[in-house]
């Protein structure tokens, strides 16, 4: 099965499945000689881990790490970091009654029609707890640009209709939906418990802001900096869509509008996003994803099973009925793993 690395220079290969025995990251083009150790990257893995609120899944995953290689005495050596996590809190026996049927929104019938076998053990890698590995890759990456003094914050900007009217930075860490407007985020709790209540979900908007990178990152023609992003963050399994800086709304701009004029003191707007021609202007980059609501609900829906056969299907378990406040540690760290892999790449032109 190809497809399970990420990178270039800083390159990540995730591994496991959701009710396997673990998941984890190998981790290579790690820096030596930076300090790190397990409390660091856990402080990125308890953002990520279910069961943090009355709107994400409550299965119990510590989701506790354990780095097997690539240290010593507390600093990188330069060699592939292996980090694993256990899976405590599996139930396949919860997926028995649809092992046979294919559930609307997943990708039960892609991943048979393409290898001919799946793991119907909540999807397998399919599912969104492969995303832990790709956290805990991204919070070493994450250590490196702290380094360079880049920064990378993400945050809840819409969910369900429910829009912030505001930006409070300091905010985002302390409600549920990782909201970074505290009024929207109280609206976004009572429709997301609501919609849990009767069994349904729902999707949303999430920002991401870049700051700190200087200008000149970012490798033209097919490896532009907002291409490597949009594919890191089109990889994750709840993505539908991104826009940089503008985004769509530029299609209502004219020419003049969306130009970011200069002087002698740099760009005067940012509509692009911190980037144009694929390499980062020095301006703080912002894109946004669009998030699907969560496939696994509990309303009853129509499919078929594996003889092609029509049938009524409910999928029943413990998930998130709205992805948005887990997925935005996961944005954070593909965001740090493309940021740290192109400074990589641009060190080594230089080499």
């Amino acid at each position: 099965m190809a497809g399970n690395s990420f990178g270039n220079q800083f390159k990540i290969t995730t591994f496991g499945e959701s009710h396997g025995e673990a998941v984890g990251v190998i981790v290579d083009g790690v820096s030596p000689g930076v300090e790190i150790d397990e409390a660091y990257i856990q402080i990125q893995m308890d953002r990520r881990k279910p069961g943090q609120s009355s709107v994400t899944s409550p299965r119990k995953e510590y989701d506790i790490i354990n780095i097997l290689s690539g240290t010593f005495e507390g600093k990188t050596t330069g060699t592939p970091l292996f980090i694993m996590l256990h899976n405590k809190d599996m139930r396949p026996d919860a997926y028995s009654d649809i092992q046979y049927s294919f559930r609307p929104g997943h990708a039960d019938y892609t991943y048979l029609k393409k290898y001919g076998i799946r793991d119907h053990r909540g999807s397998g890698r399919a599912s969104g707890r492969e995303t832990a590995g790709r956290v805990a890759g991204g919070a070493v990456a994450r250590k490196l640009l702290e380094n360079r003094g880049v920064s990378v914050v993400a945050y809840t900007k819409e969910i369900g209709g429910i829009k912030c009217e505001t930006y409070v930075e300091d905010e985002i860490e302390k409600n549920a939906v990782r909201a970074c407007d505290s009024n929207a985020a109280v609206k976004m709790i009572e429709k997301i418990e609501h919609l849990a209540s009767i069994g349904d979900s729902c999707g949303g908007i999430v920002e991401c802001r870049i700051r700190g990178v200087r200008a000149g990152i970012g490798q033209p023609v097919f490896d532009k900096l907002d291409a490597e992003l949009a594919k890191a963050m089109l990889s994750i399994g709840a993505v539908k869509g991104i826009e940089f800086g503008s985004g769509f709304a530029a299609a209502d701009m004219l020419g003049s509008e969306h130009n970011d004029q200069m002087d002698r003191n740099g760009f005067l707007t940012n509509h692009a996003g911190g980037i144009i021609g694929g390499i980062s202007t020095g301006e703080e980059i912002v894109f946004r994803i669009v998030v699907k609501p969560t496939s696994s609900i509990s309303v009853q829906q129509q499919t078929i099973d594996i003889h092609g056969e029509e049938k009524a299907i409910e999928t029943i378990g413990r998930h998130d009925p709205c992805i948005c406040p887990r997925i935005i540690p996961v944005v954070e760290a593909m965001a740090c793993i493309v940021i740290e892999d192109l400074y990589k790449q641009q060190a080594a032109m230089h080499d």
